[in-house]
């Protein structure tokens, strides 16, 4: 079992304190961030030392302390520089811009082509993007880095995308090709982790250590938080629940394999339920090739207008969607599920609180204990907001900026011990 490092440990302190900046509502005093990770005060003074002194985080204010010094109110230094976040979808590519305070500042979608997407296809696509977005003077002097989701299987170390269910990829060296035209740390994940970890640092996951995030789109998959950590599994392919069976001899899945959660609860699963309530529905889109998004928003509107084949639709993924994950909640007992992705923005309550009646039938009470169920309550698009996460953890750990930091306090600390 590999163990955790002094480093390590540091590393995992820095995101908490950070993170606590994140989430409160205003600047927060050391003493705070102090009570809300369970820190001592001399680390947490330590670590808000190191993000002082690298402009992460900047002094905004005082506050009285009740007869002692003012106590200084810190909060995160926006414009310390910016961070990008990328999220490669089935057919469009969404580029965004975030300064250091995780704030969108500019956004662009770009299409990809219809069929036989080629790598060189997305790599086109995001670089046109991330120019698009830093085609200001100075901008890309800036960019701390950025963080691409790509669909799939991802082996993250490299930046390879081992294997894409959209368009049977293998092995390609996605990161390498990127690197050749942008010149700024790129750090490569899937949709999963990324949702999953703007979840833990802006959203439902904020206050609880053991989660798991249900991402429902064109693809569907699990995140999952153990202690406070994303859990990636021995190949970083964790979570790829969606591809597990919940109907023997079911439904073909794009893996090809039968009868996977994917085929039932996915944007494209989901009009294929629509096609086999009624075949001639006006839900459904003429073209057969789309990924389903449109059909789940019409199944949306006509569900709360009160039409039948609607919220059956609705009831039969809730069906679907509670049972495959009365079984993912079994292994892992987590404090919180966490539903996100446009299907569950678009179905919203209803497919929430059906869902949750299933699971209800099918967990064990030891599960149910202590579990809520929610939805995602992170805005816009939380796979690049992870993205650009990505980014910020990577330049969080980078040990020359923070290495350089330490070092310089340290001399500093051993010049006033020699002073006399």
């Amino acid at each position: 079992m590999a163990k955790r490092t002094a480093q390590d440990i540091r590393r995992r302190n820095r995101f908490d304190a950070l993170r606590c900046v994140f989430a409160a509502a205003g600047p927060v005093s050391r003493q705070e961030i102090a009570a809300a990770t369970g820190l001592s005060f001399a680390t947490v003074a330590n670590l808000v030392a190191e993000l002082l002194e690298a402009g992460v985080l900047a002094e905004a204010g005082h506050e009285d302390s009740k007869g002692g010094r003012p106590r200084a109110r810190l909060a995160v230094n926006a414009e310390r520089g910016t961070l990008i976040g990328i999220d490669v979808a089935e057919t469009s590519v969404q580029v965004e811009l975030f300064d250091l305070a995780l704030t969108v500042l500019r956004s662009v979608r770009l299409p990809l082509p219809q069929a036989d997407v080629r790598p060189q296809d997305v790599v086109e696509a995001i670089v046109a993007g991330v120019e698009d977005l830093t085609d200001t003077a100075g901008s890309s002097a800036r960019i701390l880095g950025a963080g691409v989701s790509v669909p799939g299987h991802v082996e993250r170390e490299g930046g390879v995308s081992v294997f894409s269910p959209y368009w049977s990829w293998r092995d390609v060296p996605l990161r390498s090709l990127l690197a050749e035209r942008l010149p700024m740390p790129l750090y490569l994940d899937n949709p999963l982790k990324a949702g999953t970890v703007a979840e833990m640092w802006f959203g439902a996951g904020r206050e609880v250590d053991d989660l798991v995030v249900v991402t429902l789109r064109a693809g569907v998959g699990a995140g999952i938080a153990i202690d406070g950590a994303l859990y990636r599994g021995t190949t970083n392919s964790a979570g790829e629940w969606g591809h597990t069976c919940l109907v023997p001899g079911g439904r073909e899945c794009r893996c090809g394999r039968r009868g996977c959660v994917e085929a039932y609860v996915s944007t494209r699963g989901i009009a294929r339920t629509v096609r086999e309530l009624d075949e001639s529905s006006p839900l459904l889109d003429a073209d057969e090739d789309t990924d389903g998004e449109a059909v789940v928003a019409k199944v949306a509107r006509a569900s709360a207008e009160g039409d039948a084949v609607a919220a059956e639709t609705v009831t039969r993924t809730a069906h679907y969607l509670g049972t495959a994950a009365a079984d993912l909640l079994n292994l892992f007992n987590p404090q919180a599920l966490v539903l996100g992705g446009p299907v569950a923005e678009r179905l919203g309550e209803p497919l929430l609180r059906q869902t949750r009646d299933v699971i209800a039938e099918h967990a064990l009470p030891a599960t149910l204990q202590a579990l809520t169920c929610r939805l995602g309550t992170v805005a816009d698009n939380p796979v690049t907001l992870g993205a650009a996460t990505f980014a910020l953890e990577g330049f969080l750990d980078d040990r020359e900026t923070f290495g350089t930091v330490a070092a310089g306090r340290r001399a500093a600390r051993a010049a006033r011990e020699r002073t006399p």
